[in-house]
């Protein structure tokens, strides 16, 4: 998609008011929005076409969005930002795990919604602040090799498997070895818009990511926790 084009978006919300407020603010933002009412409906509208973003309850009548998330994941890569009640950390937590790329507290401003849209979006694009500042369009570490051209990463020929936000954040890493980076840097790199205090987005991002690339993930080679300051990658792994 081209981001001078109508960006596609999909809301899965069993509310009809919200899911009127939102069609009717998301069209007037240049945005082509389809609404549906549950999972079922869901994935009637996924098989006929694919969307750029998908906003996802959480609290749904058959499967919940937990569920629909690990199943949106299995075939695509498109952003999806979760709703959530307040009081529903835990819940939030856990979409974030399965592969959901941000979050959003009930109620909220159809305003702050549109901008976390808008940086997904770019994101997705490879126009945010975290694309990779390099000339070259590949970088190796350890047995791995980032594709930044076509947002993959290989090891030993074979592809592993990053969701978008995933990839953002290696790539960050990447672009910036040996530098402990703290965790409003990272998210100022990845978001690009005002954060909760107690966004624990990066922390759970960090988490999946080192499953993905680490030999012992509880005792990470790669993406290292440096005590109250953040993280450091060494693309050296455990050799120094």
């Amino acid at each position: 998609m081209n981001l001078v084009e109508q960006p596609r978006i999909l809301v899965v919300d069993d509310d009809p008011a919200l899911r009127d407020l939102l069609t009717s603010y998301l069209t007037a933002n240049n945005c082509s929005v389809r609404a549906v009412g549950d999972g079922v409906q869901m994935r009637e509208a996924l098989a006929e076409e694919m969307p750029d973003a998908i906003v996802l309850d959480l609290m749904l009548p058959g499967e919940d969005g937990l569920a629909l998330t690990r199943a949106i994941r299995m075939q695509s890569e498109v952003p999806i930002l979760i709703l959530s009640a307040r009081g529903e950390e835990v819940d939030r937590v856990i979409g974030l795990e399965v592969g959901a790329d941000d979050y959003l507290a009930k109620p909220f401003g159809p305003r702050e919604l549109l901008a976390r849209l808008r940086a997904l979006l770019r994101r997705g694009h490879m126009t945010a602040a975290v694309a990779v500042q390099t000339s070259s369009e590949t970088q190796a570490f350890g047995p791995f090799v980032l594709d930044t051209a076509g947002r993959r990463l290989l090891r030993d020929g074979g592809e592993i498997h990053l969701t978008g936000a995933e990839f953002d954040l290696l790539a960050a890493f990447v672009a910036r070895p040996n530098r402990v980076l703290s965790r409003d840097t990272l998210i100022d790199l990845l978001k690009g818009y005002d954060r909760d205090p107690f966004d624990r987005s990066i922390d759970i991002r960090v988490t999946r990511l080192r499953r993905k690339i680490e030999t012992e993930p509880a005792a990470p080679a790669y993406i290292r926790t440096v005590r109250g300051e953040g993280y450091l990658f060494n693309p050296h792994g455990g050799d120094t």
